[in-house]
């Protein structure tokens, strides 16, 4: 014995109630999103915007300066045992010649994290090369800011390097 199917007509009501429930589940998603977004982003990306603005046109004529003078400063992290590391910088004038003299700052930070930058002055060895151990530097990504002043007008050299640290 087989029932018969009541077959239910499709009716402008039933349509009309679909649409409406498809379209406030919609809006509800997006409220959602909106508010998280509102409360998780305050707009605030730099506390001194205008002081940034100001400084712009220095810093384009600072690293125009840097460029001109043609200085090759290369910087390496590489690993000294199992949590420390050494970072080495190696300075060269646009003739080749070794830069000595100056103060090199190297300052680790991790990309997209909350974790305070670590900050060394490294030390010069050679003439020109320049050095200095890390306690613990756990591997990964990481961003090197170089940071060399002096030369023999106090010029400044400056350069933002993404590094991996191997384990």
């Amino acid at each position: 014995m087989t029932q018969a199917r009541t077959e239910r007509k499709i009716t402008g009501r039933t349509v009309l109630f679909w649409m409406i429930g498809f379209f406030t589940v919609i809006f509800i998603a997006n409220a959602i999103f909106l508010h998280l977004a509102w409360k998780s982003f305050p707009g605030v990306v730099t506390e001194t915007a205008y002081e940034d603005g100001l400084a712009y046109n220095d810093a384009i004529a600072a690293s125009r300066e840097q460029a001109a003078r043609d200085w090759s400063v290369s910087g390496e992290i590489e690993r000294a045992g199992a949590e420390a590391a050494r970072v080495a910088v190696l300075a060269k004038d646009a003739d080749g010649a070794p830069l000595s003299g100056l103060t090199v700052t190297a300052t680790l930070r991790r990309p997209a994290s909350p974790e305070a930058p670590v900050v060394v002055v490294l030390q010069e060895g050679e003439t020109g090369r320049y050095q200095a151990m890390v306690n613990d530097l756990a591997a990964g990504n990481w961003i090197l800011d170089l940071e060399a002043l002096g030369g023999r007008e106090g010029e400044a050299f400056k350069s933002r390097n993404r590094v991996f640290l191997s384990q």
